[in-house]
């Protein structure tokens, strides 16, 4: 049987591959021989991924509630892969920084537009019965979220904003962590105490922050951009791919959590503790926690302002 020339062409070049790697080219033939055909749900595993749907009640709005919140999840593991190769980069451009941040924020984009699966497409007493079967897990126990601003920002801009003046990247990433925003949104506002959903989360994912925001010191995302040359800085399109991340992860995506709180856990000028005992009135509102990954790129009537006119028109409408 005659082989065709690109035939002969390919196998003259798998040759030299293996040959360079040490490897021998026939045992490597022998395994496409018996190999299988790849399908479909095997690549996939599409079997496996529609088993991990493990609802705790009968309610069937639960389904909505765990799907959702896993393709939140497999969102978030895009959008790390994304951030590594900006972190990881030897040879940092504009034009690779600015399409890796487009595709961080389509992929938000894709998170908000679709939050009102969670903010319309449940029935309400449905929520408020199954998530009682949940207690105490909570979206605030979202380890990538939290990785994903560790990668983005130096751990300094995450602080409390009432005493992030007080603190500096001098301080040890044990220090800043330690009063890191989010954890205000684990204390029970009676007591003062941690609640359990913090605790376990503490206790789960500390040691691989702390690692994470030691890895990525003076390598994070926004140190990536203030090292590049003041040309690139300067690039129009890097910096409006900054701002619209900080905008989605810091304004938009918590109000959309903000708006499926209203729906669910007021009614009648009350408020019901969302799940875990998170008090997440003082936790979500953007303009509560002034959090802004890129702070330079921001003038300072418009951190002042971050977010604060819708918070406000909410507030004031529950009044």
């Amino acid at each position: 049987m005659e082989i065709k020339p690109e035939i002969a062409e390919r196998i003259v070049k798998l040759e030299e591959k293996f040959k360079n790697s040490g490897q021998d080219m026939g045992s490597y033939l022998d395994g496409l021989l018996y190999d299988r055909y790849l399908s479909y749900w095997d690549y996939i595993e599409v079997d496996t991924l529609l088993s991990l749907q493990k609802t705790n009640t009968h309610f069937p709005d639960e389904t909505i509630f765990i799907t959702y919140h896993q393709i939140t999840e497999l969102y978030f593991k895009l959008i790390i892969h994304e951030q590594k190769q900006i972190i990881e980069s030897d040879t940092l451009t504009a034009s690779f920084f600015t399409e890796k941040l487009n595709r961080i924020n389509r992929y938000f984009r894709i998170l908000i537009d679709s939050f009102d699966v969670m903010i319309k497409g449940m029935e309400r007493e449905q929520f408020l019965k199954f998530r009682m079967a949940l207690l105490p897990a909570s979206g605030f126990q979202s380890a990538q979220f939290r990785m994903i601003e560790l990668y983005s920002t130096p751990l300094e801009h995450l602080v409390s904003p009432e005493i992030r003046k007080d603190f500096s990247a001098e301080n040890s990433p044990e220090d800043l962590y330690e009063n890191i925003y989010w954890k205000k949104g684990g204390i029970d506002l009676e007591t003062g105490e941690k609640t359990l959903t913090l605790r376990q989360f503490e206790k789960r994912y500390t040691p691989r922050f702390l690692r994470i925001a030691k890895e990525v010191h003076e390598n994070t995302i926004y140190h990536r951009y203030l090292k590049m040359h003041e040309d690139d800085r300067n690039n129009k399109d890097l910096v409006k791919a900054m701002r619209n991340l900080d905008v989605n992860v810091n304004i938009n995506w918590l109000l959309m959590h903000m708006g499926a709180a209203y729906r669910y856990l007021s009614k009648d000028k009350t408020t019901i503790k969302a799940t875990g005992g998170t008090n997440w009135k003082k936790f979500l509102p953007p303009s509560f926690q002034r959090i802004t990954f890129f702070p330079n790129l921001w003038s300072r009537e418009e951190q002042e302002d971050w977010g604060k006119q819708w918070v406000n028109h909410t507030f004031n409408t529950e009044k």
